[in-house]
């Protein structure tokens, strides 16, 4: 059985959460976006801002396709490798199976997380449906106070996403200024028409906004949006590295970190 660190997310009472004072609720957050639009980037950074608060947190890395795990960081910080797909195989997924399989980061003690390993594919584990997906994520929101979800981008034959659309308190979409997002939206919203998907709670957000892209420029591509990403290198760079967990500490930065801030208030 897989020991958790001291002072884990699954050893640490509740009293002991006394940071922080400006993160009052909690919940699932689900980010989704157009490829290329830094949605991984997203959630993995919101993730590691509530471990450093010290926040019990769980990260949910969707993608079965091209698996994330491996380009979030070094696997030399991770204490095993446990695999998502192992959960979604079984028959029922309990609360024991998930913990058992979640990994913890060796320096973010806060911070859970639970992905497709390097080499596997939705092809490597026997096909799940939706009610392992739903039952997943009712076992995160026991789990853990935050959950944070990072959805694959093509929701029609990706039932884990799809699901974590439906089931989030809130969801941040990603989009870049570009014709390739507008067209991708174009396709995608069609197929969340219904009574079971609640755009109320979807957050539009401008990403990787370079500094030359005016307001009214963002506005006539995109529409109305309710935060701005600005482009930062430093994230850039840790992207390339697969390094996204690591501090984000260069000038360039700031204006990221400020809006980043302002999300995680807003939808926590």
């Amino acid at each position: 059985m897989l020991k958790f660190k001291k002072n884990g997310i699954f050893s640490r009472s509740t009293s002991e959460e006394t940071t922080a004072p400006e993160l009052q609720g909690g919940g699932v957050v689900a980010v989704w976006g157009s490829p290329g639009s830094g949605k991984t980037t997203m959630a993995v950074k919101i993730a590691k801002y509530l471990a450093d608060k010290k926040r019990n947190v769980v990260l949910l890395l969707c993608d079965m396709t091209a698996p994330m795990l491996p380009c979030i960081c070094p696997a030399s910080e991770l204490e095993c490798e446990r695999s998502l797909g192992s959960v979604l195989a079984a028959a029922h997924v309990t609360e024991n199976l998930v913990k058992n399989n979640l990994i913890t980061h060796k320096r973010l003690g806060y911070l859970t997380i639970l992905g497709m390993l390097k080499g596997e594919n939705e092809y490597t584990y026997p096909p799940y449906g939706e009610a392992q997906a739903r039952e997943l994520i009712d076992c995160l929101r026991e789990i853990a106070p935050y959950v944070v979800i990072d959805c694959g981008s093509y929701i029609a034959n990706d039932i884990l996403s799809a699901v974590a659309l439906m089931e989030a308190d809130s969801i941040l979409r990603l989009a870049n200024c570009d014709p390739k997002s507008v067209n991708y939206f174009a396709s995608q919203l069609p197929l969340l028409d219904g009574p079971e998907w609640d755009m109320d709670k979807q957050y539009k957000v401008a990403a990787n906004v370079k500094s030359f892209q005016a307001a009214d420029h963002i506005g006539k591509v995109l529409g109305d949006t309710a935060f701005v990403l600005p482009y930062s290198q430093e994230l850039e760079e840790q992207y390339l590295a697969g390094n996204l967990l690591a501090d984000l500490t260069l000038k360039d930065s700031r204006p990221f970190r400020k809006e980043l801030e302002r999300i995680i208030a807003e939808v926590f």
